[in-house]
């Protein structure tokens, strides 16, 4: 186990920093030892997201633990040892370099959208996507999202109704979060590529499965701007972690 980051200091008030790789040698140590050839989990202590993007090719397991507190031996402790499941998610879009920031998931649409098909990078030398995207988290099981359905009437200012079932397809017991983004397809002004709309976290055993029930509200679809047109909205399947 191999424990970098910043020191508490260097996220505070007056303590911006030029660079987020891992200062003073930390990237050569990580970078030696995993050299080593025997198996290295990298535990972060940090209060910003950080340049791991050497790590995330290199190294098999990486544990964010933020500035955990006077408890947060024990917690990292009982997550790597595997008495507790971890389920936490990221609630910040991570960066693939320095460069690379500022970078958010509710961007708005641009006129070459990430996902069409003839889409690279932004970037001359690296993707352009996060590292790790807003919303990922990891677990020592695994989960199926599926029967996504959106309520076919609703009525007059009343919410519509979003439901979609939730398995734990691994071996033990687990927390999923599941998270509801909702995208406007068309409109007259530019709206964000997603927005998060909701999310539950909810305990399965392994094999079991569960229905969730989101409401999406007329303030959850307002663009807080006047349309001259009425847009269309979509649905999908993917989830985040």
């Amino acid at each position: 186990m191999l424990v970098l980051g910043e020191l508490d200091l260097m996220s505070a008030e007056s303590a911006s920093r030029p660079s987020l790789r891992l200062s003073n040698g930390q990237q050569e140590l990580l970078e030696a030892v995993s050299a080593t050839g025997k198996p290295v989990v990298l535990v972060l202590i940090n209060g910003r997201p950080l340049d791991i993007s050497w790590a995330a090719e290199h190294v098999p397991a990486i544990l964010e633990a933020w500035y955990p507190g006077s408890q947060g031996g024990s917690g990292i402790a009982d997550v790597l040892f595997g008495d507790a499941n971890p389920s936490g998610h990221l609630p910040v879009s991570w960066p693939r370099s320095t460069g690379t920031t500022p970078i958010y998931y509710s961007h708005n649409l641009t006129q070459l959208p990430e996902t069409a098909p003839d889409f690279k990078s932004r970037y001359w030398d690296v993707r352009s996507t996060p590292l790790y995207p807003f919303g990922h988290g990891l677990s020592y099981t695994t989960f199926g999202f599926d029967n996504l359905k959106l309520a076919p009437t609703a009525k007059i200012g009343a919410p519509i109704d979003v439901s979609v079932d939730v398995t734990n397809t691994g071996k033990r017991e687990g927390d999923a979060v599941v998270q509801l983004y909702i995208h406007q397809r068309a409109g007259s002004a530019s709206r964000p590529v997603r927005q998060l709309k909701g999310f539950e976290r909810v305990t399965l055993e392994a094999g079991a499965k569960r229905t969730l029930h989101f409401a999406l509200g007329k303030t959850s679809c307002s663009t807080g701007v006047r349309l001259r047109r009425s847009g269309s909205w979509s649905r999908n399947n993917s989830t985040c972690g």
